[in-house]
């Protein structure tokens, strides 16, 4: 990805975190200790731990779209679990996700924080194909999780964006969304609900 897109990518999050500062429900923000200190405009806090709420092993309910992008509005349901770890003293965290459903799948994330730019880099790779696809790129503001970048989607690559929600001790909220217009709308097509098991 070339400078310029990645600029426009990072004010798309920085517009679109302060316009759903205004749309989350009563309460929505309520984030673990780690995940309340959110960083500030020009990126003065250091967010090494934000993730630190998803350490340990959750029981996954997905819904995932049938067709992406198609004006699909049937949504396909499934279990899975995910477990969550930090690595380079807490720099970083990896994720093995795991579902029996169409044949069965193996996920795996990395997440990488740059203490030199004050954001988090987040990788996902599975067993369909190995590839470890490019990073969405963000952090946390008032609660929210925002991560943009790109997805190949039909022998394109489309923005691509992922949210983290209505964060607890025990649960918490995922989306992820592609735009088929360059940002000016979007399309969710992967929503997972976790709930702690350990």
């Amino acid at each position: 990805m070339d400078r310029q897109r990645r600029t426009i990518l990072r004010l798309g999050a920085s517009a679109q975190l302060a316009a759903w500062g205004t749309l989350l429900p009563a309460g929505a923000a309520a984030v673990g200790e780690a995940s309340q200190a959110v960083p500030a405009a020009g990126g003065e806090r250091d967010g090494r731990r934000d993730f630190d709420f998803y350490h340990g092993r959750w029981r996954v309910e997905n819904r995932r779209l049938a067709k992406r992008l198609a004006g699909s509005d049937e949504w396909i349901e499934f279990e899975a679990t995910d477990e969550c770890r930090p690595v380079l003293g807490g720099l970083g965290s990896v994720d093995r996700y795991r579902t029996d459903w169409n044949g069965g799948i193996e996920g795996f994330a990395l997440r990488l924080y740059r203490p030199q730019t004050r954001q988090w880099h987040v990788y996902w790779a599975s067993d369909r194909d190995g590839v470890l696809e490019p990073p969405l790129i963000g952090g946390f503001r008032d609660g929210i999780g925002l991560f943009e970048g790109l997805e190949a989607h039909q022998g394109r690559m489309l923005p691509a964006r992922a949210v983290w929600s209505q964060i607890r001790a025990d649960s918490v909220r995922w989306e992820q969304a592609l735009s088929p217009d360059g940002g000016r709308t979007w399309e969710t097509n992967w929503v997972m609900r976790m709930t702690r098991i350990d």
